[in-house]
């Protein structure tokens, strides 16, 4: 009976109807202060993860995981790609040829990345092969001297399939005449579209083209790997070449987009904590109403303790009322929240048919639809935070009520 005292009269104060409706208001304010914070923080979060996501997916499926190099010289491209097929967390290996250049036609002119591919071994280490748009890399093997551009690339030139564009490489031509930039005349088969800034600074041709260009004599610049866990891509390509009998430079996917997925868990971390703070304000709220509710309720604390009430157990009383008020605003929040993370995507895009409004512009992003990847880690951690701020809310306006004394709080009661 008294060990139940607690929770029975601290949900009783919950659902019962109070006198002063100010406490009641404050304390519908702070429940409906969790439910907002919490389920905002979930949805945040979730569209955070998926942008997340659709980068990795988009940038580091075209980006190597690691590459084993060693530019214009290496030879033994074979034995270093069968080497690293043994590799257990190694998923696939291609060679490549790499190099800054500048792409001409019709009189515009723009840098760009040439990447020289093996169009046999390409769709194990890049997501290329599934983004091309127009052409095929069946049309790149056999076009002599054929590229694919991205879709950006293309409309800055004004190219199409079946057109000419002029590649040149920082390397120079000597002949009797003149001294020359090396360049080469290229076919135009086939565009890609992967939805980031790769779309207007690559070029890619087959390995033997841009070898010839580069006078590489059946060289190659190195080997792409790609593994199956990305933070691990570092030490899988130095295991590969311990293997190696000669020294090859090692790289991985960190060296040139590392500083962009850093910021990116950066400022998740910032904005998870600033959304965080709504329901550290709420978590004030209940300290606020609880406070009030305590003075108003001196009287009834004030009879059970001559009643027999322990202080232990006056604190429990609204420790359990805090803790419930808080634990139902969890509650309700986290289901909204999961419930909008699920469906932000759908929730946005029927916005944006009724209102006639496009909240991401596919020639500015690099998606045109607000990705959402839900993860229970996240909804766990932000429930349990929440709860320990409810919980701890409680302690003190509880604490208050179990100091006060009967005779002081009775005395000018009639």
């Amino acid at each position: 009976m008294y060990r139940s005292l607690p929770f029975y009269i601290g949900l009783r104060y919950l659902r019962a109807k109070r006198r002063n409706h100010f406490i009641s208001f404050i304390s519908a304010l702070s429940m409906a202060g969790l439910t907002l914070g919490v389920m905002v923080l979930i949805i945040v979060l979730s569209v955070m993860n998926g942008f997340d996501q659709e980068m990795r997916n988009r940038i580091l499926g075209m980006v190597p995981h690691a590459t084993i190099s060693l530019p214009g010289e290496m030879t033994k491209q074979q034995e270093i790609i069968d080497k690293a097929l043994q590799h257990p967390l190694v998923e696939g290996a291609s060679e490549y040829i790499e190099t800054q250049g500048m792409v001409i036609a019709n009189n515009v002119n723009r840098g760009a990345l040439f990447s020289g591919i093996n169009t046999e071994t390409i769709a194990s280490v890049s997501i290329l092969p599934e983004h091309i748009v127009e052409g095929s890399l069946e049309d790149l093997a056999n076009q002599p001297f054929g590229a694919i551009l991205g879709t950006t690339m293309a409309h800055i030139l004004g190219v199409d399939v079946g057109d000419k564009v002029t590649l040149i490489v920082p390397e120079l031509s000597v002949n009797i005449a003149s001294i020359q930039p090396r360049f080469k005349r290229f076919t135009v088969v086939g565009l890609f579209e992967v939805g980031a800034e790769m779309d207007a600074g690559l070029v890619v041709t087959n390995i033997d083209d841009l070898g010839k260009l580069m006078l590489y004599g059946g060289a190659v610049d190195g080997v792409q790997l790609k593994t199956s866990d990305l933070f691990k891509a570092r030490q899988t390509a130095f295991d590969v070449g311990r293997e190696l009998t000669d020294v090859y430079y090692v790289s991985d996917w960190t060296r040139t987009q590392g500083n962009l997925f850093k910021a990116i868990q950066m400022e998740k971390k910032l904005v998870g904590l600033l959304l965080f703070m709504i329901i550290a304000v709420a978590g004030f709220n209940t300290v606020s109403s609880l406070v009030m509710l305590v003075t108003d309720k001196q009287a009834e604390i004030a009879v059970l303790r001559t009643l027999g009430a322990t202080r232990r157990q006056i604190l429990a009383v609204f420790m359990v009322q805090g803790t419930a008020i808080g634990l139902v605003g969890i509650i309700i929040g986290v289901i909204l929240g999961v419930i909008g993370a699920l469906s932000v995507a759908d929730i946005i895009a029927w916005i944006e048919s009724v209102f006639h409004i496009q909240f991401l512009d596919a020639n500015v992003y690099f998606i045109s639809y607000i990705p959402s990847q839900l993860k229970w880690s996240d909804v766990y951690l932000i429930a349990a935070a929440s709860f320990c701020i409810s919980v701890c809310s409680t302690i003190y306006p509880a604490w208050k009520a179990s100091r006060i004394s009967p005779a002081e709080a009775l005395r000018y009661e009639s």
